[in-house]
């Protein structure tokens, strides 16, 4: 018997194929949908997964001002930022960020969720979140990605 028939193969940057897809964000629990999103732009949906590769698609996220919080999470979670300055500590509940970048709830789970790394960077390149049902991505054609 031939061993070489029995090598698993490693997925190579030039050998990955991406596809476009679309998720309408449109009464979704947040952090449901943003592990699934993860999930789609590391590329561990694939077969041909392979941890130090990005073989992830792209995403596309419509509706995000729509999103959903359960509980009162929409007014009792505060998410922290820091300039690096001294004092340069910043609060903002998801309602206050909602109001002034709708997107930005959505992309902030969403990188949570990847690698901190170059390859996580590269990841998070992929996702396009915008906050109404309109984008400009219709040359791609995505399809439509079912969370439920």
């Amino acid at each position: 018997m031939d061993t070489l028939s029995y090598r698993t193969q490693s997925a190579k940057k030039a050998t990955v194929s991406r596809t476009w897809l679309v998720v309408d964000a449109e009464g979704q629990p947040l952090g449901r949908m943003a592990s699934k999103i993860a999930t789609v732009l590391r590329g561990k949906h694939k077969t041909s997964y392979t941890p130090h590769v990005d073989c992830g698609d792209y995403v596309i996220v419509i509706n995000a001002e729509k999103v959903l919080l359960t509980g009162n999470k929409m007014t009792q979670k505060i998410h922290y930022t820091h300039s690096g300055y001294p004092g340069g500590q910043k609060q903002r509940t998801p309602a206050q960020i909602l109001a002034k970048h709708p997107n930005r709830l959505v992309e902030i789970a969403v990188k949570g969720m990847l690698p901190k790394t170059k390859l996580g960077n590269a990841m998070y390149k992929k996702l396009f979140v915008y906050e109404g049902t309109e984008h400009p991505h219709k040359a791609q054609q995505p399809s439509k990605l079912e969370l439920k």
